[in-house]
């Protein structure tokens, strides 16, 4: 990992904050770490109908590494159609770091995941038999308090009463 241009994506993230009217949003956590990152894409259409992200943005609660990672990832994805996001690798996503050791490999993976779920909501939001975009406006604490019960997003549970 190269520690200069991780404080340098720390000291000025890029792309940082919650997105008003975005197309798609995703969530990601990591139960073992306590990080969480929530993702919000924005695309356009050229001519031909092709469709690719104009703009992405993110917030994030974690380590240090999860946030620059986070950083240079929206960077990464201005220009990509949907389909090559999707092909994205974590690897790809925090090459502009440089390798990560073995600790850190989930802050990357944990970019991959909001990535992906975006992706899967805006596939779900152009089916919407409604035509109604799907767009989450509450805010990642929020999310985080209220939990969510799916693959890829964090759970959270309530202590287990005390055995006698």
């Amino acid at each position: 990992m190269n520690e200069k241009n991780i404080k340098q994506a720390m000291q000025n993230p890029q792309n940082r904050g919650e997105m008003a009217a975005a197309d798609a949003v995703g969530t990601a956590g990591s139960p073992g770490c306590g990080d969480m990152l929530k993702v919000w894409l924005k695309f356009r259409e050229d001519q031909k109908g092709k469709k690719t992200i104009d703009r992405a943005t993110f917030q994030s609660f974690g380590c240090e590494t999860a946030i620059a990672v986070a950083s240079v990832a929206m960077e990464l994805l201005r220009g990509k159609t949907v389909e090559e996001a999707k092909n994205l690798s974590d690897k790809e996503l925090s090459a502009p770091l440089g390798p990560l050791p073995p600790m850190k490999i989930h802050c990357a993976s944990l970019v991959e995941e909001a990535l992906r779920d975006a992706l899967k909501s805006s596939a779900e939001s152009a089916s919407d038999s409604h035509g109604t975009k799907v767009a989450s406006s509450d805010n990642l604490r929020d999310r985080m308090k209220a939990g969510t019960k799916s693959k890829g997003k964090v759970v959270l549970l309530k202590p287990a009463p005390e055995l006698s």
